[in-house]
């Protein structure tokens, strides 16, 4: 097994390679505005650094959010053009999922968070790191403040609310080291991971305009 991970759904754009047991490359860099740009040379990389040929990769691991659609769509076209370029599968994972399996959390419940914009966060709870107890939401940190009141929390989105999160730590975005290593886990175990398809729980900032004029060819 050599699984190939990687996520954009966080400002992260982390790229990992796991060998069925272990991680043994990865590169990770946080820029919120340049996935498109980063992604690929990410991937070099961890090949290089790993001295392996991307054709001897055995299957893609994807992180599929929630994450704003900009960002998400990269690593998941991405994902999807490798797979159909090598001919192998590509497996998707929650990226809170990532998240909570690389926090330090032994037992839960805990909360996992990440920046949704729009002074929203995207967020679930688990039971541990490896059990998520609710799906994936987005809401306004103030309107769940009952619900996770004196829950440990991880993820930026927690950092930016300490009033709502005040037990908020580290990891703050998922690592796709973490991606792979939960992929590799659940595939060993004959679990079935999620197809590479997004969660976005929202509709895009872009719209189409709203009475726009139309021109017709006179």
């Amino acid at each position: 097994m050599l699984l190939l991970a990687l996520d954009t759904a966080t400002p992260a754009v982390t790229v990992a390679l796991h060998d069925g047991e272990d991680v043994i490359a990865s590169s990770s860099q946080v820029d919120a505005r340049r996935h498109g740009e980063l992604l690929l040379p990410a991937v070099d990389r961890v090949l290089a650094e790993s001295g392996l040929r991307l054709d001897a990769v055995t299957g893609i691991v994807v992180g599929i959010g929630p994450g704003p659609y900009t960002g998400l769509r990269v690593g998941l076209m991405t994902a999807d053009t490798f797979g159909l370029a090598l001919g192998v599968p590509v497996h998707g994972v929650c990226t809170l999922d990532g998240l909570a399996y690389a926090s330090d959390i032994e037992k839960g419940p805990f909360v996992v968070a990440t920046d949704a914009r729009r002074k929203e966060v995207y967020w679930a709870t688990y039971a541990d790191s490896r059990t998520r107890l609710t799906d994936p939401a987005v809401d306004r940190p103030a309107d769940i403040a009952e619900r996770v009141a004196g829950l440990p929390a991880v993820g930026a989105g927690a950092l930016l609310y300490p009033d709502t999160f005040p037990s908020a730590h580290e990891p703050e975005h998922v690592s796709a080291a973490a991606l792979a290593a939960l992929a590799a886990e659940r595939l060993a175990a004959g679990v079935d991971l999620p197809a590479p398809r997004p969660l976005y729980l929202r509709r895009p900032d872009a719209q189409v305009p709203k009475n726009y004029k139309v021109v017709t060819p006179k």
